[in-house]
């Protein structure tokens, strides 16, 4: 789009030399009323290189500017207008101006997810509105704030993929306020008479009390947007009433009314020319009448979302329609066919990142070699968990041939009991447990030695000599250790040469208080050391944080084609400046809000690939969760075998 706006502005040259701002900018307004927005935008851009010092003129441009970029969905460029907007209205003192601006911040905040400061702007769109007692800017005020604690709200449920209802206390609350702000600016819309607004606040109303699981006035908010829909011939909202009503319906358990509405939705969709939405239609009416079990239109409706996908290269689409389709077909006792587009399922859900309909295909695979007598696919779940069985069995296998190998060991006896009686036995004296042996290899190259050759001398059962026989274990004692009296038992010398070793680790876990207090005087000297660099780094802190703040203030000066040439141009800022500039408060309330700005600076999420020919993802949900309480009542019996039992 950037290289087509610089084309763009290459052809507005020879028109710019000679006109000027005013009339560039009558001729953007012209180009963007006639729906043309991305030639107004060249005009407008044009309009701002010339410059003006009518401060009104460049309010207006910067406003419209803010409203083209918005319908071209650059939506950086719009924010960026809107705030030279709301400044020059603010240093004008102009309160409407500074109210319009204020609400198409919110809207442009909220399609960016700044939710918290949407909420600011269109409060403040609010308050200056009835300040003024403008009844219009006040409707639109209380519909935008409502716009935006919908989002709010829909986009926090997103996260736990609940039904309509069964939200967290978060986001029922976000929607009941939506619903608060809606009926107000419904009140206020047919005070005024205002039938189209009428219109917009009742579908609202009827998309709010859907997600708060309240279907049946939902339907009556639907119907009523319905006819003035076709009061006013507008298909497009006639196109949504019948989808929302058909949502609605299928919700209720009534799935033949449902299918009414979709094939009236579909209608319309097909007058329209709208590809997409025809393809959203006939995925609905495919998933309801798998619902009615009416498994033939099933199918003959997925196939052709599936074409239309396939024409729109619409991969998630393409999945959706192939994960129906197996289960339509697998309903039909079609198993091949299921097959068939289960393993398609399976490829594109790999493709796009679906892990949950990845798991989902190697399931309904699984269950279709199963039924058609097929091997396992190796990459299935089903045979990883048969090559992970034999590998477990070869494993049991090795540690059964290694414990028969163990079991021809013989265990080595230690204890004092044995030793004694063994010593009485053979007419020896008694050794000390507590005797201290030499560490290095070469001594115990020759206890081992010796302890071989006098067990195989000394034996007098018929055990194999490469048994070892600690009784037999000659220890050398000095006549001054065997004297000693913790020598004198066993028992009691172990636990006194425990007891010792027991006492200096006690005391190394003692705490001395000098050394205490030696720390605690480094860690004073420390801490003031580290005082002045502390201090440095708050006042940092503190200088960074005022900076943020002179950033959501635009500087008057920094105005994009404002001449400031003029000495009364720049008299009447100055004059007005300290007057009209927002007052700290609501820049205040911008930087709490702005305290979530931190999420921004985070790793996002992968994006999900677009579907435009899959409705929402939560009615999807639905028709999913559904169809899998009739699961049981789709699957084929493997075999005769099974009948007979």
């Amino acid at each position: 789009m950037r290289l087509e706006l610089e084309e763009g502005r290459a052809s507005t040259n020879a028109f710019k030399m000679d006109a000027s701002c005013m009339e560039l900018a009558l001729e953007g307004e012209r180009l963007c009323k006639a729906g043309n927005c991305k030639s107004g935008v060249q005009y407008f851009e044009a309009a701002v290189e010339v410059g003006t010092d009518d401060l009104r003129t460049l309010s207006a441009i910067y406003s419209q500017l803010g409203n083209a970029y918005f319908y071209l969905q650059d939506y950086t460029r719009a924010l960026e207008y809107h705030r030279h907007d709301l400044t020059l209205a603010c240093t004008l003192g102009d309160h409407i101006g500074e109210a319009k601006a204020s609400g198409n911040l919110g809207n442009t905040l909220k399609v960016l997810g700044k939710f918290d400061e949407a909420i600011v702007c269109c409060q403040r769109h609010l308050d200056i509105s009835r300040e003024l007692g403008d009844r219009v800017g006040e409707g639109r005020a209380l519909y935008n704030l409502g716009n935006v604690y919908h989002a709010k709200g829909k986009h926090a449920g997103r996260a736990g993929h609940q039904d309509p209802g069964d939200f967290p206390e978060e986001v029922i609350g976000c929607l009941q306020k939506a619903v608060e702000f809606y009926e107000m600016n419904l009140a206020i819309v047919k005070s005024l008479v205002d039938k189209a607004a009428q219109g917009r606040a009742c579908g609202n109303l009827g998309n709010t009390h859907y997600l708060l699981g309240n279907f049946e006035t939902a339907i009556g908010f639907h119907k009523e947007r319905l006819s003035i829909a076709k009061e006013f011939g507008d298909k497009a909202a006639e196109r949504r009433a019948y989808s929302n009503l058909g949502n609605a319906c299928v919700f209720m358990g009534d799935f033949e009314t449902a299918a009414d509405y979709y094939k009236k939705t579909l209608h319309i969709a097909r007058r329209l020319g709208d590809i997409a939405i025809e393809a959203q239609a006939c995925y609905s009416l495919g998933n309801t009448f798998t619902l009615l079990r009416d498994y033939e239109t099933a199918v003959d409706y997925h196939e052709r979302h599936h074409r239309i996908a396939q024409k729109l290269k619409d991969r998630v689409g393409e999945g959706r329609a192939c994960w129906s389709l197996g289960n339509a077909h697998t309903a039909l006792q079609n198993h091949e066919k299921a097959l068939h587009y289960a393993t398609l399922h399976l490829q594109i859900s790999r493709e796009v990142g679906d892990k949950t309909g990845e798991l989902t295909a190697q399931m309904n695979l699984a269950d279709l070699r199963t039924v058609l007598g097929l091997d396992k696919d190796p990459c299935s779940q089903d045979g990883l968990l048969q090559n992970a069985s034999k590998k477990t069995l070869k494993e049991k296998e090795l540690n059964r041939q290694r414990r028969q190998s163990m079991e021809r060991l013989e265990l080595v006896t230690m204890t004092p009991d044995k030793n004694a009686a063994a010593a009485t036995a053979n007419g020896k004296p008694k050794q000390s447990a507590g005797a201290k042996f030499k560490r290095k290899g070469s001594n115990k190259e020759k206890l081992s030695r010796k302890s071989s050759n006098t067990s195989s001398t000394s034996s007098s059962s018929g055990e194999s000599a490469a048994c070892l026989r600690t009784e037999n274990v000659n220890i050398q004692v000095s006549p001054q250790q065997r004297s000693s009296p913790e020598f004198m038992d066993d028992d009691d010398s172990f636990f006194d040469v425990l007891s010792r070793f027991q006492g200096k680790r006690m005391d190394e876990q003692r705490c001395s208080f000098n050394r205490m207090q030696d720390k605690q005087r480094e860690r004073e000297n420390d801490e003031d050391r580290d005082y002045p660099m502390k201090e440095e780094l708050m006042n940092q802190i503190a200088s960074f944080q005022r900076s943020r703040l002179n950033e959501q203030r635009s500087s008057i000066c920094n105005l994009p084609g404002l001449k400031t040439n003029n000495e009364e141009v720049l008299g009447q800022l100055l004059q007005k400046g300290n007057q009209g500039v927002p007052d700290d408060d609501f820049f205040d309330m911008l930087m709490r809000c702005q305290g979530s700005r931190i999420n921004d600076q985070r790793s996002e999420p992968p994006v999900l690939q677009p579907a435009p020919t899959v409705p929402d993802e939560d009615f999807f949900a639905l028709i999913q969760r559904v169809q899998s309480k009739r699961m049981d009542a789709q699957r084929s019996d493997k075999g005769p075998q099974d009948q007979t039992k």
